[in-house]
């Protein structure tokens, strides 16, 4: 999902990590109904952890939002920047589920495992080669990792960003960036385009994160 965009700010010598989340991308044979939220942000903070990584820009995208919440709030001392892209921004308590909007919430199934991602049609995106790109490349996930209400304790306190993307409607992501964009605390930015910035927009996204790094 990252590939593009790595590659793009990898050339300009940084370093990048994209640990893929339990249950999805080459770790999806690890799916299961016990995976929630709090796994998902183990798995980061163990890959920061074992990289040894300090003075990072962790971005998150779409659910990702919920993800570096929680790890920006477990490791504040290792983090200069939390991004969020086109993303969910929690409040202490909230799951997933409580940010939706109704007609995507209704997409969760009564008693389901899992949870199918939205079609990239619904994402924005319309270019076909662009979503013969993403096939494969986004699997389900389990129930629990939009239903697990995220704890915070308020610890990080470092720099914020969003990056919002302007090119499609209706988004779920338009509530959080106007709280960025009016509030002095945060940074703001847009890209005209879907959901997907990363795949459509690889250079102007690392142009973005640059600004940081």
């Amino acid at each position: 999902m990252w590939q593009r965009l790595a590659h793009v700010l990898r050339a300009t010598g940084h370093d990048v990590f994209t640990p893929s989340l339990t249950g999805v991308g080459e770790r999806a044979h690890l799916a299961s109904p016990a995976v929630d939220l709090s796994t998902h942000i183990a798995d980061v903070m163990g890959a920061i952890q074992y990289e040894r990584l300090n003075e990072l820009v962790l971005v998150g995208h779409s659910y990702g939002g919920m993800v570096v919440t929680g790890v920006a709030d477990r490791l504040p001392e290792r983090i200069r920047t939390l991004v969020y892209l086109d993303a969910f921004v929690p409040q202490p308590g909230q799951a997933l589920v409580d940010l939706l909007r109704p007609e995507v919430r209704a997409h969760f199934q009564p008693g389901a495992l899992q949870i199918a991602p939205l079609p990239p049609q619904a994402q924005g995106m319309k270019d076909p080669g662009e979503i013969a790109w993403l096939e494969g490349r986004r699997d389900a996930q389990p129930m629990k990792t939009f239903t697990q209400p995220l704890a915070l304790e308020g610890r990080y306190r470092g720099e914020r960003a969003y990056v919002f993307c302007t090119g499609y409607s209706p988004t779920s992501f338009a509530p959080f960036a106007e709280r960025a964009r009016n509030d002095p605390a945060w940074r703001y930015h847009e890209l005209p385009t879907h959901h997907y910035p990363q795949v459509s927009l690889p250079r102007e996204t690392a142009g973005v994160l640059l600004n940081y790094a």
